[in-house]
């Protein structure tokens, strides 16, 4: 063990720099997930648009995965963009158009050509769970159960005596003791996942994203509620993934369900692509936890046993690895003021494992949130410069906005050691090193040492290990035996401090503090 954090960089050329950059043709993707009401205002309305988010592509991706000038964001998560009158617009009106706060379905069509048109894959929020109580259809199941009628737009949702319900289910009254499931909010009733007609109206919506808007597939929001007294929520699931396939074959979809591991497994048993994994994000997650207590060789056990259950249920699963989203406090308000090596080493860990990673906008940059009591501090507006602070509104809390303190994008960029440059940074040696999205976690290597977190990562006859150093204050020398990986070579050193750097002599590597390295067997 070495004590400090003074490995100097040395002399020798950085493979980063020069090794080349494969941009993706499949569903492993570095995500980027866009709140629309908050990240660009293209009219001055106070409110973000989509020509916002058309304005600043190039800044997420220019279209060259060499050039160095942009983020490398190759693909693109949009939170709700349907007709609503809330902020939030989880409560969808109208399932075939788009918000008029945030433009027209023109100007959708003109991201996605743009999007594609630079190698970016774009997914949009789609909520299955629930209806906005203002939708036209719940509207008229309204009027027809008052009068009598429980076979037209009644057989869409979950309309029932109230007694059907336990006590404490949330419900919307209706009349004559009817009564309609509504689990977040009287505001959102349910819709009936096991009806016909249902289902009708579920493939029409997908067809209509899919064949005719052209997007690449779907987030779909709070499938934990899929599953209730008589829905099974993975065939529910399966059947919409299915479906969505018989449209566009390359589909790709990832759901959200933030309970047990078990319940997780579940559905990825419909064969859905991706399934976020909400135990390893948030300030009390496994990765910000193990930073604290710089458990590393507990944090590598734990991600190779989730990995392996996950595919269990699915051979194909492509775990969704994440910090925080627009439902969380910010991951920079717990990191910050550690120092910014926590940042870039919490980048690093979740970056660097298998799958797909969604960064929420502004997290590149250590946005902050400046209240927990309110879920619209977590979305305020993307700061692209520190010196011309924007003016959006969101929720019931204004403009009010806490600039990032390095700066916004325009500063981070011109700083080598930013946050941002590390993302870049972190993004384009994925891009370089495909076995680190779509490898296998076949083993862990063990260095004796609790603060280490080391593991292979094997895809295609290539294999990697990825270690990670959890110790914020101490450098490690550690020894790469030909047993552990031959001839070994350094493909990516992502360190997090200034002025060090990791370096492999000898089959020795010193590692520093906060510091994670991409080894690989050097090319005969």
């Amino acid at each position: 063990m070495l004590a400090g954090a003074t490995v100097l960089s040395g002399c020798s050329a950085d493979p980063v720099e020069t090794k080349k950059a494969e941009a993706s043709t499949d569903k492993y993707r570095n995500f980027y997930q866009i709140f629309v009401n908050s990240f660009c205002d293209s009219n001055g309305d106070k409110t973000g648009d989509l020509k916002g988010i058309i304005s600043q592509l190039d800044y997420l991706n220019d279209g060259d995965p060499n050039s160095g000038d942009d983020l490398g964001i190759d693909g693109l998560w949009l939170t709700p963009i349907m007709p609503s009158k809330s902020y939030h617009k989880y409560d969808v009106e109208n399932y075939y158009d788009i918000d008029p706060d945030f433009g027209t379905l023109e100007d959708f069509d003109e991201l996605v050509k743009e999007c594609h048109e630079r190698g970016i894959n774009i997914i949009i929020d789609l909520v299955l769970n629930h209806i906005s109580y203002n939708n036209p259809l719940f509207q008229q199941a309204v009027t027809e159960v008052s009068e009598g009628n429980l076979d037209g737009a009644a057989k869409y949702f979950e309309i029932h005596k109230s007694d059907y319900f336990s006590d404490d289910t949330q419900v919307v009254r209706l009349s004559d003791g009817y009564v309609c499931e509504a689990n977040f909010s009287q505001d959102m009733p349910e819709w009936d996942l096991n009806s016909e007609k249902t289902r009708e109206e579920f493939t029409k919506i997908a067809k209509f994203w899919l064949e005719e808007r052209k997007v690449d597939g779907f987030r779909l929001d709070a499938c934990k509620f899929f599953q209730n007294k008589t829905v099974d929520g993975t065939e529910f699931l399966k059947w919409f993934y299915d479906t969505c396939k018989g449209i566009k074959e390359d589909v790709y979809m990832v759901g959200e369900d933030w309970t047990e591991d078990s319940d997780i497994q579940d559905l990825y048993k419909s064969g859905i692509d991706s399934l976020f994994s909400f135990k390893f994000a948030q300030n009390t997650g496994q990765i910000v936890g193990n930073m604290n207590t710089m458990q590393g060789a507990t944090f590598a056990k734990k991600l190779k046993a989730y990995e392996g259950k996950m595919r269990e249920s699915n051979p194909n699963a492509i775990n969704a690895y994440f910090l925080s989203n627009h439902d969380q406090v910010r991951i920079a308000n717990a990191l910050q003021s550690k120092g910014l090596d926590f940042e870039k080493f919490a980048a690093n860990v979740y970056m660097l494992m298998p799958g797909n990673s969604f960064t929420y906008y502004g997290e590149e940059i250590g946005t902050k949130a400046e209240s927990n009591s309110n879920d619209a501090y977590y979305r305020t507006a993307m700061v692209f410069d520190s010196n011309n602070l924007p003016s959006i509104n969101v929720g019931n809390i204004g403009s009010t906005i806490e600039p990032p303190v390095n700066g916004g994008v325009k500063q981070q960029l011109a700083d080598k050691n930013s946050l941002l440059n590390h993302y870049r940074r972190l993004i384009k040696v994925k891009n370089q090193n495909p076995a680190i999205a779509r490898g296998e976690i076949t083993d862990l290597a063990d260095f004796g040492d609790k603060e280490i977190a080391a593991y292979y990562n094997e895809y295609d006859g290539k294999k990697l290990m990825i270690v990670h150093n959890f110790n914020g204050k101490e450098a490690k020398q550690l020894e790469i035996t030909a047993e552990m990986l031959e001839n070994p070579e350094i493909a990516a050193d992502l360190s997090t401090v200034e002025a060090t750097r990791a370096e492999l002599k000898n089959g020795k590597l010193t590692l520093p503090p906060h510091g994670s390295v991409v080894l690989e067997t050097k090319a005969s």
